[in-house]
């Protein structure tokens, strides 16, 4: 069966200026992203993962190519269709949180919740992430693993299409780690939401439907996985 696409980066390329040296971040990439699919974009530190992503995002511009979103180009619709691709279709998952640390977790997910015309039940999302006995409490009073699940429920709240993952496990110890990639394919499976993981943890590509490796800002290999390990069998 023919997969659909949801996302396509046409020859992008990401260059910065710093002072009289350019750095090329990103060079000509083409990448097709699947409706449905858990892929996993493998690359050391520098490689180009974060600025990939986002690109993905909207978050940044490409300085070339095109950055195409179920069939529409977000990349030459000016702010506002940035700012409606960013709101409606897509969720972010960080590294660091990033949660507002005077609001509970309840708070937290509720500010994304009324960005969208029809979010996902609060109540119901942060049960189905574990969190229905620590609704009421701040970052401060929560572990690194359940503010990262706050942080997931923020994003899966707005029912996105596309949920972008930007090291989720890196703050994380070991078993908890595990945990928070059960969650998201539990996420990617159960709500059909494409989840697009960057991590330099060559062991989680194991999970991945396809497994895309970068190298000096560029895509050197894209692998299809026809046998995804679950999460629970991952060590590293």
């Amino acid at each position: 069966m023919e997969r659909k696409v949801l996302m396509k980066l046409d020859r992008v390329t990401k260059t910065y200026d710093m002072g009289e040296v350019k750095v090329e971040a990103l060079k000509e990439t083409t990448l097709e992203i699947y409706k449905g699919e858990m892929l996993v974009i493998l690359g050391p530190s520098g490689s180009g993962k974060s600025t990939l992503l986002n690109l993905m995002g909207g978050m940044d511009s490409p300085t070339s190519g095109k950055v195409i979103f179920d069939g529409k180009d977000i990349t030459s619709g000016g702010e506002d269709v940035l700012t409606h691709y960013r709101r409606n279709e897509v969720g972010f998952v960080f590294q660091f949180y990033n949660l507002i640390p005077d609001l509970t977790a309840r708070e937290n997910v509720e500010l994304a919740a009324a960005l969208v015309k029809t979010p996902l039940l609060i109540d119901d999302i942060l049960k189905e992430v574990g969190l229905n006995e620590r609704m009421d409490h701040f970052p401060s009073q929560m572990s690194g693993g359940e503010q990262q699940r706050i942080s997931i429920a923020r994003a899966v709240i707005k029912n996105p299409r596309l949920l972008l993952c930007d090291e989720p496990t890196g703050a994380l110890d070991y078993e908890t780690g595990k945990l928070i990639l059960s969650l998201l394919k539990k996420i990617n499976d159960e709500k059909g939401c494409t989840v697009v993981l960057i991590t330099h943890n060559i062991a989680i590509g194991g999970m991945g439907d396809r497994v895309a490796r970068m190298r000096s800002g560029e895509i050197v290999e894209v692998t299809e996985n026809p046998n995804p390990i679950s999460p629970e069998g991952i060590e590293w």
